[in-house]
């Protein structure tokens, strides 16, 4: 529209404005940037990132994580390194999503030559979808499966073998005959009639109802990831539910998930009080406890550095830092918001999550220790182990059992999906950014379209294999590839585009700070995070050892798979600074100092924001009819 078609240039402006929002909506009429959309209200921000942050981790890992290195002594080294490494990346990610208004890929205009890092972070959330998906799945059936007066796995049934037992079974025992003490097998004493002699068996350990249900129900595991088997189909119908479920929050973007996570986010909480007031109430809860945080707490450990890496693993990932994920959903936030007190909140309410479900889980582990006349080691489990089998096996055990199931189940679900959620805005808002003509008009098919996709590529992991899918994908583009875009991101803007040029561009957001309450950031962002990152990746890949699921290694082909899908994450990083190369002008120096300026677009997204700082540079490329998105997130005029 121009001032020829409209005598009141300004008026038709405001008019275009308000039908783009009503033709869009995933843009409010009161949203500051008429284009991208923003959030409804805070909170809806707040809710979205703890929901993201706080996953599945938070319960079945850090707990176990914390009862290995040392109980209570764990949390001075997870403490430390909060601050050292997991809040400055988490505001850094916060801060550059939110200037510049843009998602993980197109907001590489800051550095042209690392765009590939941006593609890296949203092929890995790809990945990962596809396998979180199927966890959400199995808390589906596991949810459904409680639904009953007796859980299915509160005994052996049917479906166990000769294996089943909560109790160590006897293989074979000292029996008295003519010739004297002779050890026979089992077997033949029970078909001779004989009895043991006190004192002579010998004992094997026998496999839990609740190992044996996930194993040959839920799963029903193949002989290793050679044995494919087919589709369990009831696995398929609660991962295709799942799909409908996280399509449905977002049809609307943020407009829609921003509600959903309201209930998603804050439920969990709800469930973990009950589970911990209920645990707490159980006879042998103290011991759990005790080993979890209490007086078994191990400083010694804090010697060792294998404690200290884990510390730093698990504070990195459980933040979601270089998924991508905060910086998509940054990206919606109003320019002025203060996204230095959200990163503060949202990563101590994270930390403290992770706290606080240890004393839900080792409650409840401590009585079902206490039951089994066991030690609390000898039943704590990690991972899937946890939420699967050891966890199950214990509400199995208490009265009401199903009702306490539900309940379980029900978290895992919701804590699982939130984290979802943002995975899967992460990819739609790269598709808007580089396709916003077309986003506009087909959001709702674009979305559904995605979560058809990533339904059909999760196929192979609802198969007799797929848990052994599941953890090839985890062991390979959960790890290093997420290591090496967050090192190349912090050293591209830190390093390259330079940390004091970041801090005034957050300062236009925030308002301008003294120089003291930079002092730990540049220290964080110059120095110490960089290298506790790479420590990290070197002490990953100086560990690697080839996965393996119930002690069955992986075949060749798969270790060779897993290999491949990592290198195809992050072979964009190389790929792109060459294109970006070759489009520059100049000799070869003039061009890689031309890549690694920012883009002529970059700064903040609306005009009324750029101040004299970024007056002189052009207008961030914003949808018109003259203009062709790239990806670089630039224009070209037609």
């Amino acid at each position: 529209m121009d001032r020829l078609k409209c005598p009141n240039f300004f008026k038709c402006r405001q008019k275009e404005k308000v039908t783009a929002s009503s033709e869009n909506f995933h843009v409010g009429e009161n949203d500051e940037n008429q284009e991208r959309g923003n959030w409804s209200k805070k909170s809806d921000y707040l809710l979205s990132m703890v929901g993201y942050a706080v996953g599945l981790g938070n319960v079945w890992r850090f707990p176990y994580l914390t009862y290995t290195n040392g109980g209570g002594a764990f949390l001075i080294p997870y403490a430390i390194m909060l601050a050292l490494a997991g809040l400055p990346l988490f505001f850094l990610e916060c801060s550059l999503g939110q200037f510049a208004s843009l998602g993980p890929v197109s907001v590489w205009r800051i550095l042209p030559l690392f765009q590939g890092v941006g593609i890296t972070m949203v092929l890995i959330s790809i990945f990962v979808t596809i396998y979180y998906n199927v966890i959400i799945a199995y808390s589906l059936y596991y949810l459904f499966a409680s639904f009953q007066s007796v859980l299915p796995w509160a005994n052996c049934s049917t479906w166990a073998d000769e294996n089943c037992s909560r109790s160590p079974i006897v293989t074979g025992c000292n029996v008295s005959i003519r010739a004297g003490e002779m050890f026979m097998n089992i077997s033949w004493v029970n078909t001779n009639n004989f009895t043991c002699l006190n004192g002579s068996e010998v004992f094997r350990p026998g496999q839990l109802p609740s190992e044996q249900y996930w194993d040959k129900v839920t799963l029903q595991r193949s002989s290793g990831m050679d044995e494919t088997g087919v589709v369990v189909w009831y696995l398929a119908l609660c991962l295709l539910l799942a799909w409908l479920i996280v399509g449905a929050a977002l049809f609307k973007g943020i407009k829609s998930s921003g509600k959903v996570v309201y209930f998603t986010a804050l439920f969990p909480y709800v469930v973990l009080l009950i589970l911990l007031i209920r645990g707490a109430t159980l006879e042998g809860a103290s011991k759990g406890i005790s080993y979890y945080i209490g007086a078994q707490s191990n400083f010694t450990k804090l010697r060792e550095a294998e404690v200290w890496k884990d510390a730093a693993t698990q504070i990195f990932y459980s933040l979601s830092v270089a998924w991508g994920g905060l910086v998509a959903l940054s990206s919606y936030n109003k320019f002025n918001n203060n996204c230095y007190s959200d990163a503060i909140i949202v990563c101590l309410t994270n930390c403290l999550t992770s706290v606080f479900a240890g004393f839900a889980i080792f409650s409840i582990l401590g009585h079902m220790a206490h039951i089994s006349g066991k030690e609390v080691s000898q039943v704590v489990k990690s991972g899937f182990d946890l939420a699967f089998i050891a966890y199950p096996e214990a509400l199995a055990q208490l009265p009401a059992g199903p009702f306490w199931s539900i309940l379980f189940f029900f978290m895992l679900l919701t804590l699982g999906l939130d984290s979802q959620f943002a995975s899967i805005e992460t990819i739609t808002t790269t598709i808007q950014d580089l396709f916003p003509k077309a986003m506009k008009r087909m959001r709702v098919p674009i979305t559904l379209g995605c979560c058809l996709i990533l339904f059909l590529l999760g196929l192979v992991c609802v198969t007799q294999a797929g848990i052994y899918w599941v953890h090839l994908i985890d062991h390979f583009c959960a790890g290093w590839g997420i290591l090496i875009a967050a090192i190349l991101e912090i050293a591209g803007i830190i390093w390259i585009y330079g940390g004091n040029r970041f801090i005034e561009d957050i300062e236009m957001m925030i308002g301008a700070k003294r120089w003291i309450f930079w002092l730990w950031w540049r220290a964080c962002w110059f120095v110490i995070t960089p290298i506790l990152l790479s420590a990290i990746l070197v002490w990953s890949l100086v560990k690697f050892h080839r996965p393996d699921y119930a002690d069955i290694p992986y075949p060749d082909w798969g270790v060779a798979l897993g290999w491949c899908m990592i290198i195809f994450c992050i072979i964009w990083i190389p790929i792109m600074a060459i294109i970006k190369i070759v489009q520059a002008e100049g000799n070869i120096l003039q061009r890689i100092i031309s890549c690694c300026r920012p883009a002529s677009n970059w700064g903040p997204y609306l005009e009324k924001h750029r101040g004299e700082r970024y007056r002189d540079m052009a207008e961030p490329a914003k949808e018109t009819d003259h203009e062709i998105p790239t990806i670089s997130g630039s224009t070209k005029p037609e």
